[in-house]
């Protein structure tokens, strides 16, 4: 998978907008990120899962998913490597990751 591919899964969800934080572009609904491309650089994303969430995609899909790094991984924060990413997991985890935005649980 390429960056432009995943920038356009991305922004297929219904609502998505691109925008950029911290001088990476990130894809938003409501206002709130689920996705970003190049962090750490040009050959990985980001999806914004629960920690549950994170395991099982890591164990789809092992080669694909990581955690971030710190804190932030271990919140759910998960590493896209795009060379390994195939369509149909990365759709999965992008609506995984908007669902949770639109129905957040609370702690």
């Amino acid at each position: 998978m390429t960056a432009e591919e995943f920038r356009a899964a991305a922004l297929k969800v219904t609502g998505a907008v691109e925008a950029a934080h911290m001088n990476h572009p990130d894809f938003r609904v409501n206002g709130k990120i689920f996705a970003s491309l190049s962090y750490p650089d040009d050959g990985w994303g980001m999806v914004k899962l629960t920690p549950e969430q994170q395991r099982a995609f890591r164990k789809e899909a092992p080669e694909t998913f990581a955690p971030c790094a710190g804190a932030w991984g271990k919140r759910g924060a998960t590493s896209v490597h795009l060379a390994s990413a195939r369509k149909r997991i990365l759709d999965k985890a992008l609506r995984a990751a908007v669902q949770d935005i639109l129905n957040p649980t609370k702690p």
